[in-house]
Order: C-alpha cells, then structure tokens, then sequence
C-alpha cells in the first residue's frame, strides 16, 4: 500500500510504500496528530520513515490491493 505525507514548506511529497494495514497506519497518524512528537512508519524493506508531526500538512492512505501477476482475465 501507498501512504503519501505532504510535509509543510517543502515541494514535494513523501511515498511510502508499506506492508502495514490501512488501519495500522491510520492509528499510527491519528496517535501522532493527537501529541506525539514524531509519526513513525516502516516501508517494505523495514526501514524506519519518522515524521515531525508539526510538519505534517496531509497524509493520503492507499487501498490495499494485491498485485496480480499474468496474463489472466478478470
């Protein structure tokens, strides 16, 4: 799944792409935005993204979706 993070006074967004539930991440951020310092997320490869939550301006949580593979139909 994809979570983008749009960060205060700076152009871009930040992807990230994650193993964890869209209700994990929504918990993470609901608990980062309600008085801690920092919204701490963990991509794919199990690295560690941190956030500044005074620094975040929007984050936009993907559908989980499998990715399908071949040439089959519908």
């Amino acid at each position: 799944m994809d979570i983008t993070i749009g960060v205060q006074n700076q152009p871009r967004e930040l992807v990230i792409e994650s193993d964890q539930t869209s209700d994990e991440v929504a918990q993470l951020v609901a608990a980062a935005l309600d008085g801690k310092p920092v919204l701490e997320l963990r991509d794919t490869r199990g690295r560690r993204v941190m956030v500044p939550t005074a620094s975040i301006g929007y984050v936009e949580i993907g559908t989980e979706e499998t990715r399908r593979v071949g040439f089959g139909t519908l």
